[in-house]
């Protein structure tokens, strides 16, 4: 009988796959303040600051945060990448009170992958529900990549939570199990409660 191997681990954020509509996925550029003393990474959630000195200061770009874990939360996008640090290129992430341009996916027809934290076993019924993130770590400095995973243990037809989960992601090595990767959608871009009640099959 053949071996199974478990999921991986790592966490990766949010990463956009396709638009559930077709066409090209495309970004908006926002602006980091260097007052805002929050690490920022590749695949980050993020929601506008409503802090006056953290806008950006010619008003041409969206000001952002990172966005908050918990249900309700208003998420407003995901950062796909940044623009070259002039004074340290090697720098793949967006250190704490420095003054950048992310590029962020705001599209809402965007599908993206996240991986389970392996808080609880997933099944067959989770698609269609919703879905809260945890923040495992902020993310790595050595990747640039975003720690948060999809809570595995925090899945509901709840639509106060901030995704949507479409399906399983069908690539090599994803399995039915602790730590999958799952292909969902932000749930929550314009309202507190977010745009679709999850579905729980019984």
């Amino acid at each position: 009988m053949e071996d199974i191997m478990a999921n991986a681990t790592e966490a990766f954020g949010l990463r956009p796959l396709y638009r559930i509509n077709g066409g090209n996925i495309v970004t908006k550029q926002c602006y980091i303040a260097a007052g805002y003393a929050v690490a920022l990474y590749v695949g980050s959630p993020v929601m506008l600051t409503a802090e006056t000195d953290d806008q950006d200061p010619e008003g041409k770009m969206p000001s952002m945060k990172i966005a908050t874990v918990g249900a309700g939360s208003i998420w407003d996008g995901v950062i796909v990448s940044f623009e070259p640090l002039q004074s340290d290129l090697t720098k793949n992430y967006n250190p704490a009170s420095t003054a950048r341009i992310a590029n962020v996916c705001v599209d809402p027809e965007v599908v993206y992958a996240i991986r389970g934290d392996g808080a609880a076993t997933p099944t067959k019924l989770m698609p269609g529900q919703n879905a809260l993130a945890v923040a495992t770590s902020a993310g790595s400095t050595i990747t640039g990549l975003c720690g948060w995973h999809l809570a595995e243990d925090t899945v509901a037809a709840d639509q106060n939570f901030t995704m949507r989960i479409i399906c399983l992601h069908d690539v090599e090595d994803n399995e039915l199990g602790d730590n999958a990767i799952y292909e969902v959608m932000l749930n929550t871009y314009y309202l507190t409660a977010g745009q679709k009640v999850g579905i729980l099959a019984s």
